[in-house]
Formats: C-alpha cells, sequence, structure tokens
C-alpha cells in the first residue's frame, strides 16, 4: 500500500470510529424523539402527555413530539413501537389494554409485551361512571334499575375493544348482572362526545375525558370505579358507598421502549421520566382532573408489577367473556 492509499485508509477508519462515537448510548439524545400515544387528542393518554411533554423534553434536551396513533384498543401504537428501533427515538405511553389484556387474548396481533420494555408506570386515577342527564339516571343504583328493567337497551361507549373503560363497564354487569351494549370509539373523547350528544347513554371514562363535561353539566357523573371515594375525585362516592363493595377497578399509564433496547438509553428515559412527572406544575395539572401522579422505583419494579397487574386485567377478561377481537 502507497503512502497516500494508507492516509486514506486511515482516515475512513477515523471517520467511521466518529460516527460510531456519534451514535453511541452515551450521547442519547441527539435529535427530536417521538412519544407514540394509543388514543386520540383529547383523550385521557394524550392529555397525560401534554401534560408531562415540555417537562419531559427539557429533562431530554430534545424536542419531544407527541404522535397520535388511535385505533384498536391502543394496540395500533404499541405495534408501531414493537417495531421500532430500539435506539430510544419512538416511545409509547400505555395502558393495561394494549401491554395485558390484547397481547393475551387477540390472536390476530402482531406484537406480544415481550416486545415492549417497560420504563415506569407514570400515572394512576379511578375511571369516572358517568350518564347524559336526560337519562333521569341520578345513582349507580338508578342505572342499575334502568338496565335491569331493559336489557340491552343502555348503551354506554368506551375507547376501544379491550380498554378499561371497556373492562369497567364490563365488570359493573358482571357484579350487578345486568346487561348494556357496548359501542367501542377509536379514543376516550369521541366515546364522551357520544354520550354527550346522546348516542350513548353511560361511559365508564377516564377522569380527564369525563371531569371537565360533568362540571359543565354536560354530564352527569355518577360515582369512581374504585371501592373507596378517592382523594383524586372527593365529590363523588366509591363504589361501596354507591351500593356496590364488591366492584373495585383502578387505572395506569406507563412509559415503554421497544425490547432491546440499551440499558444505559432505558435509564435516560426512565430518570427523564421521573424528574418530570414530579415537576409541581405536571402534578398540578394531572391533579385538576383527577389523575395521580404514581412512578415505579425502577424500571425493573415496573415490570414486575405488569405482571401481577396482568392476571387481573386478563382474569376479568375471561370471567366477564369480553371480546377483544
Amino acid at each position: 500500500m502507497n503512502h497516500n492509499k494508507l492516509l486514506l485508509a486511515l482516515a475512513l477508519v477515523a471517520c467511521a470510529t466518529s460516527a460510531i462515537g456519534q451514535s453511541t448510548p452515551a450521547n442519547y439524545p441527539t435529535k427530536p424523539i417521538r412519544l407514540v400515544v394509543g388514543f386520540a387528542p383529547g383523550g385521557a393518554a394524550d392529555y397525560v402527555a401534554r401534560a408531562m411533554g415540555d417537562a419531559f423534553s427539557k429533562e431530554l434536551g430534545q424536542p419531544v413530539v407527541i404522535d397520535n396513533k388511535p385505533g384498536n384498543g391502543s394496540s395500533i401504537a404499541a405495534d408501531i413501537v414493537a417495531k421500532s428501533s430500539p435506539d430510544g427515538y419512538t416511545l409509547l405511553i400505555a395502558s393495561p389494554s394494549s401491554i395485558s389484556v390484547n397481547p393475551a387474548l387477540n390472536p390476530k396481533l402482531t406484537y406480544t409485551a415481550r416486545d415492549l420494555a417497560p420504563v415506569t408506570r407514570i400515572t394512576t386515577s379511578p375511571l369516572v361512571l358517568a350518564v347524559h342527564p336526560a337519562t333521569g339516571i341520578n345513582s349507580v343504583q338508578d342505572l342499575i334499575k334502568a338496565a335491569q328493567k331493559d336489557p340491552g337497551k343502555l348503551n354506554y361507549s368506551t375507547s376501544g375493544n379491550g380498554s378499561a373503560p371497556h373492562l369497567g363497564a364490563a365488570l359493573f354487569s358482571q357484579v350487578t348482572k345486568t346487561e348494556m351494549t357496548h359501542v367501542p370509539y377509536r379514543g376516550g373523547s369521541l366515546a364522551i362526545q357520544s354520550v354527550m350528544a346522546g348516542d350513548t347513554q353511560v361511559t365508564f371514562g377516564t377522569s380527564p375525558s369525563v371531569l371537565p363535561m360533568t362540571s359543565s353539566g354536560k354530564l352527569r357523573a355518577l360515582a369512581v370505579s374504585t371501592r373507596e371515594r378517592s382523594p383524586l375525585v372527593p365529590q363523588l362516592p366509591g363504589m361501596r358507598e354507591a351500593g356496590l363493595p364488591d366492584y373495585d377497578l383502578e387505572f395506569w399509564y406507563g412509559m415503554f421502549l421497544p425490547a432491546n433496547t440499551p440499558a444505559p438509553i432505558l435509564q435516560k428515559v426512565f430518570a427523564a421520566t421521573v424528574a418530570a412527572m414530579q415537576k409541581p406544575s405536571v402534578k398540578a395539572a394531572l391533579a385538576r382532573d383527577g389523575t395521580e401522579v404514581s412512578l415505579s422505583g425502577s424500571p425493573a419494579d415496573f415490570g414486575r408489577f405488569l405482571e401481577e397487574d396482568g392476571k387481573f386485567w386478563v382474569g376479568l377478561v375471561k370471567s366477564a367473556n369480553v371480546k377483544v377481537e
């Protein structure tokens, strides 16, 4: 090899080494990050993402672009992230429906829970049972009587098959031995709009989707889905007080990455998420609409939580004979 060729070869090696160094996890992130949300704008997941977005962006030092991909109980969004490059630039805010319920019970899905790496739980909240004011239903007991009088006549809206609101209603029907007709939508905001329009009469909605509409009189809230009153929504009775002591359900959102994301990147996303969610402004914004910041101690802790939590949701689907195709 002559002198010029040797210099060229050394230069190419140096460039390659430099490029590799620039792409190592230690330098992450170096470009905008895509945060995929499996529900339409205006729903609870979208609200959580936007409440934390600015603080999360500042912690990572890069813009965070929220990308709404509604449909199939948020499984479309989960599938997108599961198939993305595990480089930390595509993240997912997900709920039990796309992580535990649909992968376990829908054989048509092209991803499983193992295709996603848990980062941390970020929020928990009760669901809110609400009705259209024109129904004349003023309490949980009124709703039970109406559903028993005309089985299947009352329509309830949800954010999709297999979603937590769907399972909340299924548990209600199971506990009360009543029958209502399920009408799934592509997001929580659309489901709430259907009740306000009178197209459906009942919903088990997430707090951020329902509470603003109850305060304006467009919906009537009857109770929260937890057994006892929630300090997040102190004005509403819990299910024990409403006459259903055997009913208890709480909802969560969490942050996920594609499986096989390098551990240093996973830890950076975990640290940035925790720091963002602990900002007083983020906590206050979420608390106003009945959502509590609830963080995991580590990604491993969140993984262990998901193992146990998944048993509850999958067990509920089976016992209530919920269909999630």
